[in-house]
């Protein structure tokens, strides 16, 4: 057993200041952390919790939402808002883990929870660069069913586990931060990285920094959207493919879409090309079609998860017909 010390902060300059010292960490609800604290892959020297900092969810007069960074993930999904304005949100949650899970769960532990590879977890048998930079990826030859085709590299093929992540950066939702330089925003879609050859790099937070809210802006076409899952059993399963996608329709004609992809990505993925490629463009098969081979050309699979590819082609195809005759 790792020992520790336990604080609880008082508000989230407190946190901030307790969380700079060496091999600190947040804890919020817990259902990531204490997995990996029990499985001696994070080993910190203090718990700061911060479950009791933000849980209020502002609907601000322009439409957006700011939500504290401790609102629970079964709050926010059933938040009126959310399921009005953005269902594509709490469909996403609703499609993550147990309820006992989403009623422990925190919005900035769900944003910054760790891969599921089971090379990862790993610890005493196999090799990981994720975990232990420099030792290898057993992944890479290993099997790899589950791992990412987009935006993978030779350091780390893991993938991003969230569902609500892959529906907040469709809706380019915005990180606010506190630390001990003062608060900052990131973009959500910028805030997870790619591994490149440093797969250990997760995030843009800086040492110490705290998430205290997620700013969701704004959609105007946000209730006309949704969130298809596709994995090996119906309940507690991960996604082979997911997407989040918004749309909307205009005398048949795509004004304007959002959409992003889960389950084949270490980070989740925006789907940069489709959108561009589908605005202006005729809502039918022919162009979703066309759009989704697009957004999938640079995918490099491996042995075990080639079939990634058409999965997440069909997919898309059948969330944006759907979006699109909803619309009609």
């Amino acid at each position: 057993m790792n020992p520790f010390t336990f604080a609880r902060a008082h508000d989230a300059q407190d946190a901030v200041r307790q969380g700079a010292a060496a091999g600190s960490r947040y804890l919020g609800g817990g259902t990531n952390l204490v997995d990996l604290m029990r499985e001696t892959i994070e080993r910190p020297a203090q718990l700061v919790d911060v479950s009791g900092l933000s849980q209020q969810i502002e609907e601000r007069p322009d439409g957006s939402l700011l939500v504290g960074a401790a609102v629970r993930n079964t709050a926010l999904a059933e938040h009126r808002a959310v399921r009005e304005r953005f269902p594509l949100l709490s469909r996403a949650i609703a499609s993550g883990a147990s309820g006992q899970i989403r009623n422990m769960a925190t919005v900035a532990g769900n944003v910054l929870q760790r891969t599921r590879c089971t090379y990862f977890y790993d610890r005493d048998g196999a090799h990981c660069n994720k975990r232990n930079p420099g030792e290898g990826c057993d992944a890479l030859q290993g099997v790899h069913r589950m791992h990412a085709v987009l935006g993978a590299s030779s350091a780390c093929i893991a993938t991003h586990p969230s569902d609500m992540c892959v529906a907040l950066a469709a809706l380019d939702a915005v990180v606010h931060l506190e630390g001990m330089s003062g608060p900052r925003q990131v973009p959500f879609t910028a805030f997870h990285l790619l591994p490149e050859d440093h797969p250990e790099r997760e995030t843009e937070l800086h040492p110490g920094e705290l998430i205290t809210a997620i700013e969701i802006p704004a959609l105007a076409f946000g209730a006309n959207s949704t969130y298809r899952k596709v994995r090996d059993r119906a309940s507690y399963a991960f996604a082979l493919v997911s997407v989040a996608a918004a749309l909307d329709v205009r005398d048949g004609v795509v004004s304007d879409v959002r959409l992003a992809l889960g389950g084949v990505a270490h980070k989740p993925w925006r789907a940069s090309t489709l959108e561009q490629m589908l605005r202006g463009q005729p809502a039918d098969a022919f162009h979703f079609e066309a759009a989704a081979r697009a957004e999938m050309a640079d995918a490099t699979p491996l042995r075990d998860n080639a079939f990634k590819i058409p999965l997440a082609q069909r997919t898309i195809v059948a969330v944006l017909d759907r979006l699109a005759t909803a619309h009609s």
